[in-house]
């Protein structure tokens, strides 16, 4: 019987789980672990900092369905991961972070970076625990997926003792786990399905809103969008699920349509401050709510039938009955007549310099069309420039969720690269957001991969001025960045740098960009301007 260390049992349980590639920062602790990937034929793809592989695996995730995986050294290895695991966890996206740890026989004796890393997570994951016995391995992994694809999913956290990973074990001596974890989802029953399709053919003014939105399977929300011709909304997870320019998918018009429907299709919606809290939503209406966890029913509005399953099988059990009937609806087509574009005509269009935003969003999102995965990192330009983004599938738009982190573009948009080489992939920056990932690049240089990033850049924290000055007008303190040529930093790293002042040169620099072979950065010198900006996804 052959034997093999404990890194390399972690690398073949991820690989029987469908794990093609981790994402790490190396470090003694983990050293094992990686050499398991490489015997085991899983791609190992480095970064500059513990934070940005973390961001990395949940983008994964989200982007092909399988569990994205981050491996990061003990002690701050760890704590540095942990802001992506939070934004993880708000976004209900399954991933495993594995950690190094000190080796058991030192436990509690000040080995290096020794630290109970599971007690951090209790809040943030979904399953957070140590191995301790070398046979089990395999099991932890187990353990570890099907805790993370329960229920919307979430993350998880396992960290392996330095001698765990070193000791060896016979091959034969392993009991390999299979099938641990579900691989059905969730419908409704009979009488529930005809409740739900009673209330919406009753329906005079019904309405859509998707937000969380499950991987696999086929995305049906069009078709039932059609049969009841019904205004569809979407944010999260469900943007592209709609595709650009469908003539039922509205933006400008959903709190006129929230305030105004008889029944409002909830399907894995959060009612947090990005939607109101509910709020908005017509007291009267029928509110039927699908969502594969039951802790999000009826929070913070009221749901008049509250169902527990997953929303995209719903969708399919909807769809594929073939008994909703719609009548023709004067109020949804009065609706989507009036939703036109997603801003100003005059300020899309305008030549002023230093240029409007306006017009970069415009720009930037004819530039990447309909069939780029496009990552956005920032505040106020993010919040902009999502309005015209034009992702058409599920997934395709990257963003931070509900936790609001910076620093999530390179290192989501690195994952998109890896996981779908032949697709043209970007980041739209806000200047404030660069600094936190930005060093990225040299990641994005050294494996090859040609990334868009264009910055819009104003010199300042604009949300965060625009509430100083409202609040505390004579004291606005650390607001201020200045024009600064994050373009150099790209260069200086090996890759394609260009600094553009003039509006008609941001769809030239965008093509020359991308022409140049090498990951990019375009940084647009645009207006500051005053204003609150609301969450875009909201």
């Amino acid at each position: 019987m052959a034997k093999i260390h404990g890194g390399r049992v972690i690398a073949r349980a991820l690989k029987n789980e469908g794990v093609d590639t981790v994402f790490t920062l190396t470090g003694g602790h983990i050293v094992a672990i990686l050499d398991g990937c490489v015997e085991e034929g899983i791609r190992i793809v480095d970064f500059r900092h513990e934070q940005a592989a973390a961001h990395a695996a949940d983008a994964y995730t989200r982007l092909t369905g399988r569990l994205g995986v981050a491996v990061v050294t003990a002690g701050p290895g760890v704590t540095d991961s942990i802001t992506a695991i939070a934004t993880a966890y708000h976004s209900a996206t399954p991933m495993l972070v594995i950690g190094g740890r000190h080796m058991l026989r030192q436990d509690l004796r000040g080995g290096l970076q020794e630290m109970d890393h599971p007690r951090l997570f209790g809040s943030i994951t979904k399953w957070a625990a140590t191995a301790i016995l070398l046979e089990r391995l395999a099991d932890y992994i187990a353990t570890a997926a099907r805790n993370a694809f329960s229920g919307r999913g979430g993350p998880a956290f396992l960290d392996v003792p330095m001698d765990l990973q070193f000791d060896t074990i016979d091959e034969d001596a392993i009991a390999w786990p299979v099938g641990y974890r579900a691989d059905r989802r969730s419908g409704v029953s009979g009488d529930d399905l005809d409740e739900i399709i009673s209330i919406l053919n009753r329906a005079s003014q019904p309405v859509i809103f998707a937000g969380f939105w499950s991987w696999g399977g086929q995305n049906r929300l069009p078709e039932l969008a059609e049969t009841l011709q019904a205004p569809t909304y979407v944010n999260g997870k469900a943007r592209g699920s709609l595709p650009h320019g469908h003539a039922l998918l509205g933006s400008r018009t959903r709190s006129r349509a929230f305030a105004e429907c008889d029944v409002l299709l909830a399907l894995g919606v959060d009612w947090d401050f990005r939607t109101g809290y509910g709020e908005k939503v017509n007291p009267a209406a029928t509110v039927i709510q699908v969502d594969s966890d039951p802790e999000k029913i009826g929070w913070n509005r009221r749901a008049d039938v509250g169902v527990v399953a997953d929303p995209m099988t719903v969708v399919d059990q909807l769809v594929s009955l073939g008994s909703l009937s719609a009548p023709p609806r004067v109020w949804a087509a009065g609706l989507m007549e009036s939703e036109g574009g997603p801003g100003n005509q005059e300020e899309e269009t305008s030549s002023e310099v230093p240029i409007r935003p306006e017009r970069f969003a415009r720009e930037v999102a004819e530039f990447f069309g309909t069939d780029s995965i496009v990552a956005v990192d920032g505040g106020d330009i993010v919040s902009t420039t999502a309005r015209y983004l034009k992702v058409s599938r599920p997934g395709h738009l990257l963003d931070a969720g509900a936790f609001g982190t910076l620093g999530v573009g390179a290192p989501y948009v690195i994952a998109a690269k890896v996981a779908f080489p032949d697709r043209r992939v970007g980041i739209v920056y806000g200047d404030g957001a660069f600094g936190f990932n930005g060093f990225e690049f040299d990641t994005m240089v050294r494996l090859g991969l040609p990334i868009i990033g264009v910055i819009g850049n104003d010199g300042v924290w604009a949300n965060v001025k625009t509430i100083h000055r409202m609040l505390f007008p004579e004291t606005v303190v650390a607001s201020n960045l200045g024009i600064r040529p994050y373009h150099k930093v790209v260069q200086g790293l090996g890759g394609y740098g260009e600094f553009v002042t003039d509006p008609a040169e941001i769809r030239p620099a965008l093509e020359r960009a991308e022409a140049s072979g090498l990951p990019a950065l375009v940084n647009v010198h645009i207006a500051e301007t005053m204003r609150m900006s609301s969450n875009y996804s909201g």
